[in-house]
């Protein structure tokens, strides 16, 4: 099973961004003396809903397998009968997965490029989907993720080997 390595630095920085948030609103507060029961609960609530948009999805892929956590979710699809893999339409862009199990999982596509090892067991199930036939659409955002991945490692090759 291979899991995404930038995870828990991930976590740890939603964590410091709301509690960050909430040290600076209630030391603002109480500096201006209008901290209260009520406004200290708004406060916390606010760092609370930060904390809660900026949480990431814990990725893990196994061979036929891909699960997403969320906070408050949790998604998977079997990567060996994938039937499609588009984009998402909106302002994150999501990598959305159906299987033929009728599942669906959407993952943001940078965790694929900054974990090589996680895409290559996703990008070998998903040919075993192709050979298959089940992938009937898809080929093309997964070949435009591949093309992200190979051009992040050569830059991270270039950068460790000071070719740069």
């Amino acid at each position: 099973m291979v899991h995404d390595a930038g995870w828990a630095g991930d976590a740890r920085a939603a964590v410091g961004c709301a509690v960050l948030l909430l040290v600076l609103l209630l030391a603002i507060d109480t500096g201006a003396g209008t901290l209260s029961v009520p406004r200290g609960a708004l406060w916390t609530g606010l760092a609370a809903l930060l904390f809660a948009v900026l949480w990431p999805a814990r990725v893990s892929v196994s061979r036929g397998r891909l699960v997403s956590r969320g906070l408050l979710s949790r998604s998977g699809v079997r990567t060996d009968r994938l039937v499609s893999v588009r984009w998402s339409d909106g302002v994150a862009q999501r990598l959305v997965l159906r299987d033929a199990d009728g599942n669906r999982a959407e993952i943001d596509p940078k965790v694929l490029v900054a974990n090589p090892p996680l895409w290559r067991v996703l990008d070998d199930d998903s040919r075993t989907s192709a050979d298959r036939g089940s992938l009937r659409c898809g080929e093309t955002a997964l070949r435009q993720i591949a093309a992200r991945v190979d051009r992040e490692t050569a830059r991270t090759v270039f950068r460790i080997s000071g070719l740069e």
